[in-house]
């Protein structure tokens, strides 16, 4: 929880659980369990032939799909030519290479999606040498966005009707690297610009056992950041109760009549909870 400590622009000191990522992955016991420092993604590189890290990263983030432009449907077209037949369909290829050519000219080295790469989008990233994540959940780019400093497009249109993208929208970080856990292979992101990140990757036998694991550790969490938060505790199992039992019992001592009775009547109640 320390690892996500950020402070407010009113000067405000919180911890959010949200800031950390848990990550589950089959296999060994749950005691094998570890906390990664950077935040951890289910997702990998649209294709091997990207590079497996990506340092001084810049990231940018699209909520749209970079694959060849389709029309939409029940659009109708037309033509009366066979070459303009070949024209509209090459225009379809240009459209998406054009989108790609905005994003890398504003030096982003990584892109997040997510939406799907296509064969021919992935062509155009591997030749510069641009690290491409596609099918991200939308919560998890949100998350990126806060960390990195970037913003998240779900269009490059402008005002005007053009398209661009400007450098502003994207992310920062130290290093992006696609990693092996166990089984599956995750990407980790280290260093990033605005706020710290944490994640924690837990290990157990079946699904049931990482579900009970995944409640105890956000349980855990929760209460970890709300002490954080506040400078105070009070102690479980009924502590608080019987105290203040006992110290009802010693006042009622001090009173006469009904009254004691009723007091003592609830100190006997209180230990109900314990």
């Amino acid at each position: 929880m320390k690892a996500v400590k950020y402070t407010t622009a009113g000067g405000v000191t919180k911890y959010p659980v949200r800031a950390i990522n848990i990550l589950k992955a089959f296999g060994q016991s749950s005691a094998d369990s570890k906390l990664i420092d950077g935040f951890a993604l289910n997702c990998v590189r649209a294709t091997e032939a990207m590079p497996e890290s990506v340092h001084g990263a810049k990231i940018a983030l699209i909520d749209f799909n970079l694959q060849q432009e389709r029309l939409a449907v029940g659009t109708q077209i037309l033509i009366k030519d066979p070459k303009k037949l070949e024209e509209v369909k090459a225009r379809e290829f240009d459209i998406t290479k054009e989108r790609i050519r905005l994003i890398l000219d504003s030096g982003a080295n990584c892109i997040f999606t997510t939406g799907g790469i296509d064969d021919m989008a992935q062509k155009y990233l591997v030749e510069q040498g641009v690290l491409g994540i596609r099918r991200c959940d939308k919560d998890d780019l949100q998350r990126i966005a806060r960390m990195t400093g970037g913003a998240i497009l779900s269009t490059l249109a402008d005002l005007e009707g053009e398209e661009k993208f400007d450098e502003e929208a994207l992310g920062h970080a130290e290093s992006v690297v696609e990693e092996r856990v166990a089984d599956s292979k995750l990407t980790f992101i280290r260093g990033t610009a605005e706020r710290s990140c944490g994640s924690i990757v837990l290990r157990g036998p079946n699904s049931q056992m990482l579900d009970e694991v995944d409640r105890s550790v956000h349980d855990a969490l929760c209460a970890v950041s709300k002490t954080l938060e506040s400078g105070k505790m009070v102690a479980g199992g009924g502590a608080v109760e019987s105290a203040l039992s006992v110290y009802l019992e010693r006042h009622a001592a001090t009173l006469e009549g009904r009254e004691q009775m009723a007091v003592k009547a609830f100190a006997k109640a209180l230990l109900a909870i314990p």
